[in-house]
């Protein structure tokens, strides 16, 4: 990575750090630690990490580690999500693991064209070895396939599929706040050998994107505390671009 970049990567850190963590970890710690212990404790999904470890390839920061933490937030979103609908506990449980596998699952291809319509076709070869009901399988895998932001979802038939689908988008989208300025930006730019000028330029309409996002929020959850993992990005951003004004004042 170019010197200037490695010094803009350790700026952004440094705003974020400066920042506040998402009251989410805070409001609902308890979740967010049953998540983690339902991570490492249950088999399939265990099972299943070894093999996304085995398979990933990090793309712009959408790797094994983004991979992880989607799987973590989606399992917790779950759990808060089930007992708000008043699941029965056994299959909130349940969901949870498929919300986990769609996490581990959901960008097993990133580097594909059209990665979450393919990556939905590899989870249902891969999902299909492991004891889990065809519907949970057909779940996990709408779920994948409507993970992205700015495309069309296509129709899922049950509202327990559509809750699935929705924690997933969620814990995703999550990582468009602070990870964004922490991981992603500066991999893209690196990969790509991006000049910094032609990076200045296309910066105000990355920030738009990322301002889009914040009210796409699925779940009631994701409604009430994703807005803020973009604003913590938004912020980063803005300062960030601050800095980059104040030290390179010939490029504007």
């Amino acid at each position: 990575m170019d010197d200037t970049y490695i010094h803009l990567r350790a700026k952004a850190r440094e705003i974020l750090a400066s920042l506040p963590t998402p009251v989410f970890y805070t409001d609902h710690a308890e979740a967010v630690d049953f998540s983690k212990a339902f991570f490492d404790g249950d088999p399939v999904v265990s099972e299943l990490r070894d093999i996304v470890a085995g398979r990933i390839e990090n793309d712009f920061g959408h790797g094994l580690e983004h991979s992880v933490k989607v799987t973590l937030d989606a399992g917790a979103i779950m759990l808060l999500e089930g007992n708000r609908a008043d699941y029965p506990e056994a299959y909130t449980f349940r969901r949870v693991r498929l919300a986990q596998c769609a996490g581990l699952l959901h960008d097993i291809v990133r580097k594909q064209d059209d990665h979450a319509i393919r990556g939905a076709e590899v989870a249902k070869q891969v999902l299909s070895a492991f004891r889990l009901a065809a519907e949970e399988i057909e779940d996990v895998c709408m779920a994948i396939r409507n993970h992205e932001a700015f495309k069309d979802p296509v129709e899922i038939a049950t509202p327990e599929g559509n809750l699935l689908a929705d924690t997933l988008y969620d814990a995703d989208k999550f990582r468009w706040g602070p990870d964004n300025f922490y991981h992603t930006v500066w991999d893209m730019v690196d990969y790509h050998c991006i000049p910094l000028g032609d990076f200045i330029k296309r910066y105000p309409r990355g920030i738009r994107r990322l301002s889009e996002i914040r009210d796409s929020f699925h779940s009631d959850t994701g409604k009430t505390y994703g807005p803020e993992f973009i604003d913590i990005g938004l912020a980063v951003g803005d300062r960030l671009l601050e800095y980059i004004k104040s030290k390179y004042t010939h490029l504007f």
